[in-house]
């Protein structure tokens, strides 16, 4: 490689990748829940999961718009959650198939990325994209998994991006709005414990996520490129299979 084009080259952000990682963790441990173990406790580690890509893919709304404030859609970046979408909801409902009452993950993620596009962009057409993308996210709310909110999520974060740590109260609450708010609460007032820890990692998640992106971790980290996009549908049939061989 020459001279030239390593210094071109952006440096990997090893705190952005290391989130990656732990947001693939969390989302792992949460679906180890259904795999026929008593495990609920992953429930509150899990809370995490969606919290961390929503912060990840507003990171990335950031750095489009500040190399080219006058850019439109990122349209490779939308393609590449769109197909991964498609992908992994046959696995996601063959794994999940006592629980499905929405499209995967990755659907929400999509009307999510185009919310944040919108809610920074100077194009007017990026704009009324995401906001039909919330108008779809709003009118159709329980066919994405975490609603309305968790379309609106990585906008919340995009808000609070570069501003004090305090602020992440934001999406902090609009993550906890996100999540099955109701019945955690009722079971935090009833004194259960894994309801305790859920709001508590709902309502932390983001501060711990920001934090994190702030430090400058003094080890090498994996980087996480698109080939990470099939960690989703590929977990789901290997917990699947586990499921099958303990079962």
């Amino acid at each position: 490689m020459s001279e030239t084009t390593a210094s071109t080259r952006p440096l990997r952000d090893r705190a952005l990748d290391l989130l990656k990682w732990l947001a693939m963790l969390s989302m792992v441990l949460d679906h180890l829940r259904y795999v026929g173990w008593s495990a609920d406790w992953l429930y509150v580690p899990g809370r995490l999961a969606f919290a961390w890509f929503c912060l990840a893919i507003a990171v990335n709304v950031r750095r489009g718009m500040d190399r080219a404030p006058q850019a439109g859609v990122s349209w490779k970046y939308l393609a590449w959650l769109a197909v991964f979408s498609l992908i992994a909801e046959l696995p996601y409902r063959l794994y999940m198939a006592g629980e499905v009452t929405t499209l995967n993950v990755l659907a929400t993620l999509v009307l999510g990325l185009l919310v944040a596009q919108g809610a920074v962009a100077r194009s007017w057409s990026v704009r009324a994209m995401g906001i039909v993308a919330l108008g779809l996210g709003v009118a159709f709310a329980p066919h994405w998994m975490f609603g309305a909110f968790g379309v609106l999520l990585p906008a919340a974060f995009l808000l609070v991006l570069r501003g004090s740590l305090w602020l992440a109260v934001v999406p902090g609450i609009v993550c906890l709005l996100s999540n099955e708010w109701s019945r955690i609460i009722d079971g935090m007032l009833w004194g259960d414990p894994i309801s305790i820890g859920a709001l508590v990692a709902c309502l932390l998640g983001p501060w711990l996520g920001l934090a994190l992106l702030r430090s400058k971790p003094g080890f090498g980290v994996w980087p996480m490129r698109k080939w990470a996009y099939l960690i989703y549908p590929v977990h789901f049939l290997a917990l699947y299979c586990l499921r099958m061989l303990i079962l």
